[in-house]
C-alpha cells in the first residue's frame, strides 16, 4: 500500500501567490489588446456597458428563515465577477460558515439570462494583487469556493441563464445544481480562449461525471444547454423553467427544517468520498496563472475584447461561436 507523502500547504500557497501576482500584471494588457475597438459595436447586436463600479452591490442575501438564505447575484448586464465581486462574495461565504442557525443557501441571478459568467478583464492590477489570499492558502476566488464545498450547510446552486466560467465553477462548487431545460446554458469556455480554467473544473468535473465527459466539456469549450448537462451529470436534474423555482424552493424548505448536526455529518462524510483535495484546486489556479502569461492566450482574449465581450450582448451570450471562431486555420 503506497503512504501518501505529506503536501506542504505553505509551499502551495506561496507558489500560488507568486504566480498570481505575475501573471495579474498582464490582465490589463490583455484588455488593452482590445481596447481601441472594445466600444465599436458588432453587426447585428447592440453593445451595452457594464457598470462594474466598486460601489454596487453585487450580491444580495435573502434571509427567508433562520435556517435558509438566497443569495443573488445581480451585476447586470453580463453578471460578470471579477476583483470588485470577491470583497463581497467573501462576506456572503464568512456569513455562511459562522451562522449556527444556517442550513441552506441557494444561488441563483437577478440578471436576465446570466447566472454567474466570467471573471473580470478590465479593472486595474491593484484591485486584483491587493487581495490578500483565503484562509485556505489559495487566492480567494478558488478559496471560497473550497470552502462552500466544505462548510457544513448545503449548497445549491439555481441555474437560469449562462454559467460561465467562474459561474460554472460555483455551480460545481455547490452541493447540488438545477438547471432550467429551456434558459440554463453551462460553459469552461477557457481552452477555447487558450487558457486554462483556474477554478476547479479539471478536479471536480471527472467526479461528476466521468473523465470522457468531463474532458468533451473542457476541451470543447462549448455551450452545454440543460438537457445535456443533466444527461451528462454537470447538473442534477434539470426541470421546464416555470418548475425550476418551486422544486428548488421545496427542496430547500424541506432540508432547512431537518436537524443541523446530522445534515453537517452526513455531507462531511460524503465530502470525504467526493470533494478534490486542495492541492488539487491550486494545481488548477496555477495552471489558468500559467496559462495568463502565454502569447497565445493574450493574443486570443485581446481579440475577444476587440470583437465585444464584455461589451456586446451577442458575443457573451454565444461565447462558445466566438471561441471557435479563434481556433487556428
Amino acid at each position: 500500500m503506497k503512504v501518501r507523502q505529506p503536501i506542504r500547504t505553505s509551499a502551495i500557497a506561496m507558489s500560488s501567490k507568486a504566480l498570481t501576482a505575475a501573471a495579474l500584471l498582464l490582465l490589463p494588457a490583455l484588455a488593452l489588446s482590445g481596447q481601441t475597438k472594445v466600444a465599436e459595436k458588432v453587426d447585428g447586436a447592440p453593445e451595452v456597458k457594464a457598470d462594474q463600479g466598486q460601489e454596487h452591490a453585487q450580491i444580495k442575501v435573502d434571509k427567508r428563515t433562520p435556517a435558509y438564505w438566497r443569495v443573488t447575484f445581480d451585476n447586470p448586464p453580463f453578471n460578470i465577477f471579477g476583483p470588485e465581486t470577491i470583497p463581497q462574495m467573501e462576506k456572503v461565504v464568512a456569513a455562511i460558515e459562522s451562522d449556527p442557525n444556517l442550513r441552506v443557501v441557494v444561488f441563483d441571478s437577478d440578471v436576465p439570462g446570466f447566472f454567474l459568467t466570467h471573471y473580470n478583464f478590465t479593472p486595474p492590477l491593484v484591485e486584483s494583487t491587493g487581495l490578500p489570499s483565503g484562509p485556505t492558502g489559495l487566492h480567494p476566488l478558488p478559496d471560497m469556493l473550497v470552502r462552500i464545498s466544505k462548510s457544513p450547510v448545503v449548497s445549491i446552486a439555481l441555474i437560469r441563464g449562462r454559467a460561465t466560467g467562474v459561474g460554472s465553477e460555483l455551480a460545481l462548487a455547490s452541493d447540488m445544481r438545477f438547471a432550467s431545460r429551456q434558459k440554463a446554458i453551462l460553459s469552461q469556455w477557457e481552452v477555447g480562449a487558450a487558457l486554462v480554467p483556474g477554478g476547479g473544473p479539471m478536479a471536480r468535473l471527472p467526479r461528476l461525471m466521468g473523465r470522457g465527459r468531463a474532458l468533451e466539456v473542457l476541451l470543447g469549450s462549448d455551450d452545454i444547454n440543460g438537457d445535456l448537462a443533466e444527461e451528462y451529470g454537470y447538473v442534477n436534474r434539470s426541470f421546464d423553467d416555470n418548475k425550476l423555482d418551486p422544486f428548488v424552493d421545496a427542496l430547500a424548505t424541506r432540508i432547512s427544517g431537518f436537524d443541523r448536526q446530522a445534515i453537517a455529518d452526513t455531507k462531511r462524510l460524503v465530502d470525504f468520498a467526493s470533494l478534490p483535495s486542495d492541492p488539487e484546486i491550486a494545481a488548477g489556479w496555477d495552471a489558468f496563472i500559467t496559462s495568463v502569461q502565454r502569447p497565445a492566450a493574450q493574443k486570443k482574449v485581446g481579440r475577444l475584447m476587440e470583437m465585444g465581450l464584455q461589451t456586446n450582448p451577442d458575443i457573451e451570450t454565444r461565447l462558445g461561436h466566438y471561441t471557435q471562431t479563434l481556433a487556428d486555420n
